[in-house]
């Protein structure tokens, strides 16, 4: 037990810029952090040796060196992120200024003719994620059953958000290679994906 001096203390570190601790809730946005105290660490093909959890295998391989790695979990599968140092390599551009016309029916038409179509990955999985959540609404909070399902349609949901951010990452990178000037309509896209009539189309 502690003394009511103690207490009054504990209770006034709190206070000012000082809050009390939050704890995380297990199951919602697990991630944690490894920092190796300034050592590197060294992260080589598909298998990695981490400090304080040992080998690690990943479905792709990576090589980079770095001090500070976190860990997270989305829809049941565990991810590994880090920040390394690296040396650009420029590469020749096709042309030097680029207009990019964003749109909601295609993602992008760019001035050179050259049209990006939209993902359209929610409409694609729709009616599956409709069936989804058809199948899960008599099921009991908490049940084994009821995680099943909600693990399912939180995978469903992270595919549909994964196909876009390929599209995307696709276009901004084609744009890096190939141009060094990139000019961008004043166009409000949030706005307009506020419909949701049209945002099921993106």
């Amino acid at each position: 037990m502690l003394s009511e001096t103690w207490v009054k203390h504990l209770r006034g570190s709190f206070k000012g810029p000082c809050k009390y601790p939050r704890f995380k809730k297990k199951g919602r946005s697990d991630s944690f952090t490894i920092d190796n105290s300034g050592k590197p660490i060294e992260l080589n093909g598909w298998c990695h040796k981490l400090p304080f959890i040992g080998i690690v295998k990943t479905y792709e391989p990576i090589e980079a060196t770095t001090q500070k790695i976190t860990i997270s979990r989305q829809a049941g599968d565990w991810y590994i992120s880090c920040s390394y140092e690296f040396t650009p390599v420029s590469t020749p551009k096709t042309t030097e200024v680029v207009g990019v016309d964003l749109g909601v029916k295609t993602l992008a038409t760019l001035s050179t003719e050259v049209v990006f179509p939209g993902a359209k990955s929610y409409k694609k999985f729709e009616n599956k994620l409709s069936n989804l959540q058809y199948l899960n609404r008599n099921k009991n909070i908490g049940s084994a059953n009821w995680r099943a399902a909600q693990l399912k349609i939180a995978k469903l949901h992270t595919k549909v958000a994964n196909i876009r951010k390929d599209v995307l990452h696709k276009l901004t990178t084609y744009l890096a290679k190939n141009h060094s000037v990139v000019v961008i309509e004043d166009l409000n896209v949030r706005g307009m994906l506020a419909n949701h009539k049209l945002a099921k189309i993106s």
